[in-house]
């Protein structure tokens, strides 16, 4: 509980333009940041260039930038931020990729798979469910969110529904209507 509230209280230094903010921050959120961006990279190819420890040292310093920093309500909004930032991260590196190889069309991902092995994935593949996962953004950001963080944080649905602040129940229903959402979009496009 007390690292809860120093980290809620640090994360409100750090809007308000606290320059210390940041370093004091730091020691309190790396291992669990770390721990996410493990999972996450767990579930990668193994011929990923990208390592754990690169992903969370360019997510924290997008989280940081004096210019860009929220005013954090909690410690699970500050986490969604960085689940957030570890997917711009890795889209960005697949489009990198992508872009270098402009071969042919890859076969749709579904989220499940991806849940279960991306190691199978492609940069082009991570577009799409990159782009997908915009689309269902602009239809109900919650259910995106949940879906965000399953994907990109490699969080269970009951661990993003803790972060999310929705019950269990809730949370599964919002994955189910993501994968039903997602079949369609995918077979429409």
């Amino acid at each position: 509980m007390g690292n809860t509230v120093n980290i809620t209280q640090i994360l409100s230094k750090l809007g308000s333009g606290d320059s210390q903010a940041p370093s004091d921050l730091l020691p309190l959120v790396y291992d669990e940041l770390r721990q996410l961006a493990a999972t996450r990279m767990a579930g990668e190819r193994p011929d990923h260039t990208l390592q754990a420890t690169a992903l969370v040292h360019e997510a924290y310093m997008r989280l940081v930038v004096p210019s860009d920093v929220q005013d954090w309500d909690s410690r699970g909004h500050f986490f969604s931020a960085a689940a957030k930032a570890m997917q711009r991260i890795l889209v960005d590196h697949a489009r990198s990729k992508a872009a270098a190889k402009r071969g042919g069309q890859a076969a749709h991902v579904g989220m499940t798979e991806f849940v279960e092995d991306s190691t199978k994935v492609t940069p082009e593949q991570i577009l799409e469910l990159d782009e997908t996962l915009q689309k269902l953004e602009q239809e109900d950001p919650i259910v995106a969110e949940l879906v965000r963080l399953r994907l990109y944080a490699g969080l269970s649905v009951t661990e993003a529904a803790n972060v999310i602040g929705v019950s269990r129940t809730t949370a599964y229903e919002y994955w189910d209507f993501a994968l039903a959402w997602y079949s369609v979009e995918i077979s429409a496009s």
